[in-house]
């Protein structure tokens, strides 16, 4: 059973919804919808994503988001556009920059910080801040022809935002090539770098996401949420203060309902029947 439903972030000239919402069961399907400007990430299109994103963390029945999109083109980073219509303010738009870039890198910590996995269904170009959602989504799953890049050196703007979430997922030997180059990668240097799990012939790569999301959907919300907050957590800490920190989560695991019913199902050889 699926149920679509439209952001309120509408597309000013066109009136179309900028963030499409899908139920399929416990996944709820988020679908950038703004191709004609390559689903950049405009002040509106920013706040549907951060609406969406808070609604979903209230929401338990959701187990897990994936992120999709319209069109050729997956994210083309921030909207150029509307970025240089600011420049005609009085302060030569410094405020406006200023509200961008805090809104999307309070977005894209939203992701990071939402209980529920977040998978990426890229399905085509990924540059600047767009290479930055990819990266800051738990998983990602590409079309064998999508393509990232961050860009902006070759405009002299450097992606110093992206490079926060890139500079995070994979080496930094990688991800400074990429920053000081600007080029475009494949899909499958993307998977060897570790920008991306899986890489999926062109087409197929909403349902592999869906397929990827199903299965951590099946394991207990419980887990799945303790584990995504200790991930991210124990990464800013040094060896010692980590395993002093995950050792308490893992004490507090033990000693939930998800635990006791996984434990006890594993032991009697059955399928664990986890809490509501």
């Amino acid at each position: 059973m699926s149920t679509d439903r439209a952001s309120s972030g509408l597309e000013s000239s066109t009136e179309q919804p900028l963030l499409l919402a899908e139920r399929r069961g416990d996944i709820e399907l988020l679908t950038l919808n703004r191709s004609k400007a390559r689903n950049s990430l405009s002040e509106a299109m920013i706040a549907a994503l951060s609406d969406q994103l808070k609604a979903i963390s209230q929401d338990n029945s959701i187990r897990v988001v994936v992120l999709a999109a319209t069109g050729p083109a997956f994210c083309a980073g921030h909207d150029l556009k509307e970025l240089s219509a600011h420049r005609q303010d009085e302060d030569g738009g410094r405020a406006f920059f200023t509200k961008i870039m805090q809104s999307c890198g309070e977005m894209m910590q939203a992701i990071v910080a939402l209980p529920q996995p977040v998978i990426a269904s890229v399905q085509g170009v990924a540059t600047a801040a767009g290479c930055q959602l990819v990266a800051s989504c738990d998983l990602a799953v590409a079309s064998d022809t999508a393509t990232f890049a961050t860009p902006g050196v070759s405009i002299g703007l450097f992606c110093s935002t992206p490079m926060v979430a890139l500079s995070r997922n994979v080496a930094r030997k990688h991800a400074m090539e990429m920053l000081l180059t600007g080029e475009m990668v494949s899909a499958e240097h993307a998977f060897r770098i570790g920008l991306v799990n899986r890489v999926a012939p062109a087409g197929t790569e909403l349902e592999e996401a869906l397929v990827l999301a199903r299965q951590v959907a099946q394991k207990s919300p419980h887990a799945v949420r303790v584990g995504k907050t200790a991930f991210y957590r124990q990464l800013e800490l040094d060896l010692s203060d980590a395993y002093e920190y995950t050792s308490k989560v893992m004490v507090e695991n033990l000693l939930a309902a998800d635990a006791y019913e996984g434990i006890c199902a594993f032991i009697e050889k059955r399928s664990p029947q986890w809490p509501e």
